[in-house]
């Protein structure tokens, strides 16, 4: 079995050069801006963009729609609150009315036994 081979000064050279023409073959192969493919690809990527746009605006207006649709539900909420706690004070007078009543004919009795 042989052992390493150091590679020499030439060997090194003409693996640079290869490299160095490899990349640049690698760059002749690529498409430029006008080819067809390049420009399909650029409408694709356009289009998938204003899809998403389009999407994005559609999400906006139906979390504005909802942020609406809850404001008049908190609303609504408000209104009716206030409305019970007016029914519920309203109640809670004619109570007082209807005990201070009570205890006014309980006087009024009480008053008219002793004469």
């Amino acid at each position: 079995m042989s052992g390493f081979k150091e590679p020499g000064f030439v060997d090194r050279q003409k693996a640079a050069l290869e490299a160095r023409k490899n990349i640049l073959d690698k760059f002749r192969a690529k498409p430029g801006p006008d080819d067809p493919a390049v420009k399909q690809r650029q409408a694709e990527r356009e289009a998938q963009a204003a899809a998403r746009e389009k999407a994005r605006q559609a999400r906006e207006v139906e979390k504005a729609a909802q942020k609406a649709r809850e404001a008049e539900a908190a609303a609504v909420a408000a209104a009716q609150l206030a409305r019970e706690k007016e029914e519920a004070a309203a109640a809670a007078a004619a109570l007082e009315a209807e005990r201070k009543a009570a205890r006014d004919a309980r006087y009024a009795a009480r008053k008219g036994r002793k004469k």
